[in-house]
């Protein structure tokens, strides 16, 4: 069936303008000033509405495995809370056991991925280095469209690559079109911090931020980007929370490294003294990086408005705060790394960037869809409103407001990050492929529909910096 969305305003990177949409196929064919619609052609009014392209997050952690636990949203909830945020697309982050080939690991994450009801793909995490790993990158790569791995510099024992073995990996990586994911915190200092906090008996929360403080970051930030230079690799900072992790980002891109920085909604909202609230309640909160002292927000607000910041990722790793969370009421190293987002990037987003005047209605369409769609070879087929492209469509009314509350999501956590919070604008309606999928706030698609995003290769990236 055809679909015509009429009098909507459309918003790209390079436009915003009133018009009407054809889809057919599941793909945009035309746009124009008016478009009349022929007979069993199925019509949406957008009277009053914006358009966005739906958005694209590049960070989630579905049905992932951490420390003891794992995430609590897997494929079938996590993929419906994404639709009811506006997130059309998805690229969630494998984790391999030792041992496991990076291709045998990719086979059951796939697997799990035919749950999804929005299209996904995949970042490989690479926890161990041997000779077969560099021969499978280009395998990723050419024959299954994984274009980008993530090495992490923390979580000794379980996660963490060292610098040697980061230089081989980031130069092979950079040799077939992958672009390297990195979580840059320093483990070793980190972990010597962490030793000194609980032999002098401070567990609560808070000690989780002040054992990984932001030099721990920054420094990781710093010489993750250093390698890459030395590797010819193009690299990607993920999670930046700090304005010290953001200007190591900074100087990479002036010295021409093909360095992008990605920041998480909490970071631009919640600060650190959400870790103290009592009776456990900061526990909540924990998530690596930690939050940061208030005054960070701003200078990551002037990051993305800048282009130093390149996308908007909300690191959605999920533990239910009852029964995970509280496992470590007496040691904050027991409390799971993470905290949920995904059904929330869109709103915060809109509304403490573009509603309160910190970014433009475009700068919000280039972080949240177009930037990560060029970034992680999803364009032109994602992250835009355009003839030809998939029609992934989110109707926006700016017009009305609503109360974020764990009541209404479909995150499969029992608590919200910013419960209560009334944000300016709410989703009516959300196309994938031109089928509509969330409708007044429901989710109505059907699970298993979502496609694998075979992801093209990373090249010529186009650094900008205005600042």
């Amino acid at each position: 069936m055809k679909t015509i969305i009429q009098n909507g305003t459309i918003v790209t990177v390079a436009d915003i303008y009133k018009g009407d949409l054809l889809i057919e196929n599941g793909v945009i064919t035309a746009i124009a000033d008016r478009i009349i619609p022929e007979k069993d052609v199925h019509v949406i009014d957008a009277s009053g509405q914006y358009l966005f392209p739906g958005g694209i997050d590049v960070h989630t952690h579905l049905a992932w495995p951490f420390q003891s636990t794992g995430t609590a949203d897997d494929f079938v909830s996590g993929t419906r809370a994404a639709a009811a945020g506006g997130i059309t697309s998805i690229i969630n982050f494998t984790n391999p056991k030792k041992g496991q080939t990076l291709l045998d690991n990719l086979q059951e994450w796939k697997k799990k991925g035919e749950l999804s009801l929005i299209d996904y793909g995949f970042h490989s995490i690479i926890s161990e280095y041997n000779d077969h790993v560099l021969q499978e990158l280009p395998i990723l790569a050419e024959q299954e469209g994984v274009t980008s791995i993530k090495l992490f510099m923390a979580y000794k024992g379980e996660l963490m690559v060292n610098d040697r073995e980061m230089f081989k990996i980031m130069k092979k990586a950079g040799e077939v079109g992958i672009i390297t994911n990195v979580h840059a915190e320093n483990g070793d200092i980190i972990d010597e911090l962490v030793e000194d906090s609980l032999s002098n008996g401070n567990t609560d929360p808070i000690f989780h931020a002040y054992t990984r403080p932001p030099i721990t970051e920054s420094e990781a930030t710093g010489r993750a980007l250093s390698i890459a230079e030395a590797a010819n690799a193009s690299i990607y900072i993920v999670h930046v929370s700090c304005a010290d992790a953001l200007e190591k980002v900074e100087q990479a891109k002036r010295r021409g490294v093909q360095a992008f920085a990605e920041t998480c909604p909490h970071y631009l909202v919640l600060d650190e003294s959400y870790l103290e609230l009592p009776d456990f309640e900061g526990g909540k909160y924990v998530c690596s990086p930690p939050l940061r002292e208030k005054w960070n927000q701003d200078l990551l607000w002037k990051g993305i408005s800048s282009g130093l910041i390149s996308t908007v990722g909300s690191d959605h790793c999920p533990f239910l705060f009852e029964g995970q969370k509280t496992v470590g009421r007496n040691n904050f190293t027991m409390i799971p790394n993470g905290v949920p987002g995904l059904e929330d990037i869109f709103p915060i987003v809109y509304h403490y960037g573009v509603h309160e005047g910190r970014i433009s209605l475009q700068k919000f369409v280039e972080i949240i869809s177009t930037g990560p769609a060029k970034l992680f070879g999803l364009y032109p087929k994602k992250g835009s409103i355009g003839i030809g492209f998939d029609a992934d469509i989110v109707i926006f009314n700016p017009n009305v407001s609503r109360v974020i509350s764990r009541e209404k999501q479909y995150q499969n956590v029992d608590y919200n990050l910013y419960e209560g919070r009334v944000v300016q604008g709410a989703i009516t309606r959300v196309l994938s492929r031109g089928e509509e999928i969330v409708r007044d706030g429901y989710v109505i698609g059907e699970q298993g529909r979502g496609q694998y995003l075979f992801r093209k290769k990373n090249s010529n990236i186009e650094t900008r910096v205005t600042c």
